[in-house]
């Protein structure tokens, strides 16, 4: 029988938000066990891995601050500097250039492999975190710590148990907190695709009446990364082609915008819904990243709002120590709650407006979009604002996510 493991967090969930979450609390004397019941030995392929997340420039700040962002850098990432986004067979469009802003670049795409290999980098340097690669059997619940019996038996306790073990999160469902959900009516498609045009490190998006074709850029100016939002029947249709005819159809989908397209990879597809926890946290839990909420891919954002959800809930932890209190207990991460649940929701609400604007075929439905895209291209204080805030540098933002000003 081991011995119980008595620490102060332990995180269930090896991915982005998890280890990222792990990453900020280096800077406390907390003791952390991250608990990750697959194998945390992944290795880089020559070839980019399908899944990739656009990482905007709060997140970047927050792997800056980390000490994270270079084993990014060194391994795989794509800046990209200009953004289209328009309209099959008609006249809407709309441009976005980091040069107009003020700004270096729009973003980066990175493989979320990537991502994860420079956070566990970093973690393994230090001691106070242990990985368990394990799952869990059942949590008991006292009014100053958790206890945690694991299925290989190890029993740890813990003064708060955190949750960000994705969209179907063990965590969330053994402690029955509801869940708002609405099927998107989307399936997404993603790949890796060699074009025969250069990308030119510009990330593309194009709408049709039955769906959203994105081709995101990546550091092959050849290679691009897609997601491909469609309904699930169009979906079934597009999986069970054969590679040359899905190439087919995703250059025509496309205009042809890069020439034409050959997989590089597998294509992998998955529903899209969206998620909303009723609570983010509870006695001694908190849910973080895909655990709490989930949303549309339109924009790129879901992974940008976990990591956010990191950084707050790190500082608000901080900021519990310092000030001589029970961190684990739900009234002291109030503010953790009320911050992340608004900053979801209005995503939430954003991207169900734009699905609902860019879907269906209607003449005066498809006016209106055209005639919006085009006047928000041609009001650049609406449309700066915009980029501002999806590139995360207006707007409430925890400190991690903030410029760092003294750099290592």
């Amino acid at each position: 029988m081991s011995r119980m493991l008595s620490v102060d967090v332990v995180i269930f969930g090896g991915g982005i938000v998890g280890l990222t979450l792990a990453a900020a609390l280096l800077k406390t004397d907390l003791r952390i066990v991250v608990i990750e019941p697959n194998s945390t030995n992944m290795l880089l392929s020559d070839i980019p891995d399908v899944r990739v997340s656009a990482l905007n420039r709060a997140s970047e700040h927050v792997f800056q601050h980390l000490s994270v962002w270079d084993g990014i850098v060194q391994r795989r990432c794509a800046t990209y500097h200009n953004m289209k986004v328009w309209e099959k067979d008609s006249f809407g469009s709309i441009q976005f250039q980091a040069q107009k802003i003020g700004q270096a670049n729009l973003g980066h795409i990175v493989e979320n492999r990537v991502i994860q290999l420079a956070l566990l980098d970093r973690l393994r340097q230090e001691s106070q975190v242990t990985f368990l690669s394990d799952a869990c059997q059942t949590i008991a619940f006292g009014e100053q710590e958790s206890w945690i019996t694991l299925n290989s038996g190890q029993a740890l306790t813990a003064k708060l148990v955190v949750g960000a073990d994705g969209a179907n999160s063990w965590l969330r469902q053994f402690c029955e907190i509801p869940l708002t959900f609405r099927d998107y009516g989307h399936h997404a498609i993603v790949a890796t695709i060699r074009c025969t045009e250069p990308h030119q490190l510009c990330a593309q998006q194009i709408f049709s009446s039955d769906g959203v074709l994105a081709f995101l850029p990546l550091s092959d100016l050849h290679l691009c990364s897609i997601v491909w939002s469609v309904s699930p029947e169009h979906a079934e249709s597009l999986m069970a082609l054969s590679p040359t005819d899905f190439e087919r159809a995703l250059s025509v989908s496309f205009d042809q915008q890069l020439g034409l397209c050959s997989l590089v990879s597998e294509r992998q597809s998955f529903p899209l819904t969206m998620r909303y926890a009723r609570d983010f946290v509870v006695d001694r839990v908190a849910l973080v990243g895909d655990a709490a909420h989930t949303i549309h891919p339109l924009a790129g954002q879901g992974v940008n709002l976990g990591i956010m959800d990191a950084a707050c809930l790190a500082e608000c932890i901080q900021s519990r120590l310092n000030a001589g209190v029970d961190f684990g207990e739900k009234r002291h991460l109030r503010h953790y709650e009320r911050w992340r649940k608004a900053e979801a929701a209005k995503l939430i609400v954003a991207m169900q407006g734009f699905k609902e604007t860019f879907s269906g075929s209607h003449p005066v439905k498809q006016l209106f979009r055209d005639v919006t895209l085009c006047l928000i291209d041609r009001l650049p204080m609406v449309k700066d604002e915009f980029m501002m805030r999806a590139l995360g540098v207006k707007g409430e933002l925890p400190w991690l996510a903030k410029p760092p000003i003294f750099r290592e």
